[in-house]
């Protein structure tokens, strides 16, 4: 299979050139090389990966950045750390804009390093595995289980691979080649079973002390570890949405993983079966749902906040955003069947913030969307958060 357009290569596009750096950041696999080499395809690319390149870039700097032009896609770049400062020089002596092009897989180390070192000069970009807008045509999006079991990574599709193997692969090269490397991960097992729990809490409000006991670390090491999958792409926490117009509203985050497919595979799932029977479905579908969203918002440089909103008594909206003081909501449900009490907890929102309710949508296991007059209803991947 060619090249699968990304729905974000316009946006880089349109920046590529308003600033000296250009950073792409996102999970390990999502395609960034790809993508980097098929929109810059004039730019000279560098992998520091190279283990020869490596060893010069980090013993001579100067010599090193010296052999390439002023147009360049330094991949893995996070692997000389000292290589920032030097960016930082020659970016603000040119004044040359979309002069270098930053990209690496462990993203931890590369967003430190920007921050550090090239505030203001960069442009971030997130490039997450593919939203429901970038499968390939031949996808059936409709059979949304098997989108749960396959997961949104490109390989996956590109490759035609299976995907308990492309997952496994997946895990061990993240826990051997990215976590290893950290200092405050001293216990790789145990890493490896705070993400197996956390795939067993999907969709579920975060609780750092039950997570801690069930594994076996600290409150503080759990809270450590899980800020280590935030910022390397696998999961991702919703925060809850409070005002003064509810005291009684849930006050800590939700645990969703950027990619269903590996939450799948953690679980166990691979087959529609095994999904059909597991009590975590509707958790599933939800993270299948929220996740594409969450993507489209990063892919199309959006710039949306969400939260979800839940009373201590049972009410709740499971997605919302908030627009000029007015908000968004979303109901998520894995039924084929609507009837009136899916839209409870979205009326109780509205009553409870003044109607300052803007629009209600109800996200469906159908296929069939429908405008009613106080509801929009959707399937999963016809969602627009424009």
């Amino acid at each position: 299979m060619e090249f699968i357009p990304r729905s974000v290569t316009e946006n880089i596009k349109s920046q590529a050139f308003k600033f000296p750096i250009i950073a792409v950041t996102g999970p390990r696999q999502s395609g960034k090389t790809t993508l980097l080499k098929a929109i810059f395809p004039e730019y000279t690319y560098v992998s520091l990966e190279d283990k020869d390149l490596r060893a010069l870039a980090e013993s001579d700097p100067r010599a090193f950045l010296a052999r390439f032009n002023s147009r360049v896609i330094f991949d893995e770049v996070q692997r000389v750390p000292g290589l920032f400062s030097y960016f930082q020089t020659i970016v603000d002596e040119s004044g040359e804009m979309g002069q270098f092009i930053l990209s690496g897989s462990q993203n931890f180390h590369l967003m430190e390093q920007i921050t550090q070192s090239l505030a203001g000069r960069v442009v971030i970009f997130r490039l997450l595995p593919f939203d429901s807008t970038e499968l390939p045509e031949s996808i059936d999006k409709n059979n949304w289980q098997e989108r749960i079991l396959n997961g949104f990574y490109p390989g996956i599709y590109k490759r035609n691979l299976r995907p308990d193997v492309f997952y496994a692969s997946y895990l061990q090269t993240y826990i051997e080649r990215d976590v290893s490397s950290l200092t405050n991960v001293h216990n790789l097992d145990l890493f490896r079973k705070l993400i197996n729990l956390c795939a067993g809490r999907i969709g579920q409000v975060v609780n750092y002390t039950s997570l801690a006991n069930e594994c076996g670390i600290s409150q503080p090491t759990a809270r450590a570890w899980l800020n280590l999958l935030q910022l390397s792409y696998v999961i991702f926490l919703l925060p809850p949405y409070y005002e003064n117009f509810n005291k009684r509203s849930t006050k800590a985050p939700k645990m969703y993983f950027y990619d269903v497919g590996l939450a799948a595979f953690l679980l166990g799932l691979r087959s529609g079966d095994d999904l059909f029977k597991t009590r975590l479905r509707g958790n599933l579908f939800e993270n299948l749902v929220i996740a594409d969203i969450i993507k489209k918002n990063h892919h199309q440089y959006l710039f949306k906040d969400f939260y979800f909103w839940k009373e201590q008594s049972g009410n709740e909206v499971d997605l919302l955003t908030v627009k000029a003081l007015d908000f968004d909501i979303y109901e998520i449900k894995t039924t084929q069947t609507i009837l009136p009490k899916l839209f409870k907890g979205m009326d109780k929102f509205e009553k409870i913030s003044d109607d300052r309710v803007r629009s209600k949508t109800l996200i469906y296991g159908g296929s069939e969307n429908q405008n009613r007059t106080h509801y929009t209803i959707r399937n999963w991947y016809d969602v627009d958060i424009k």
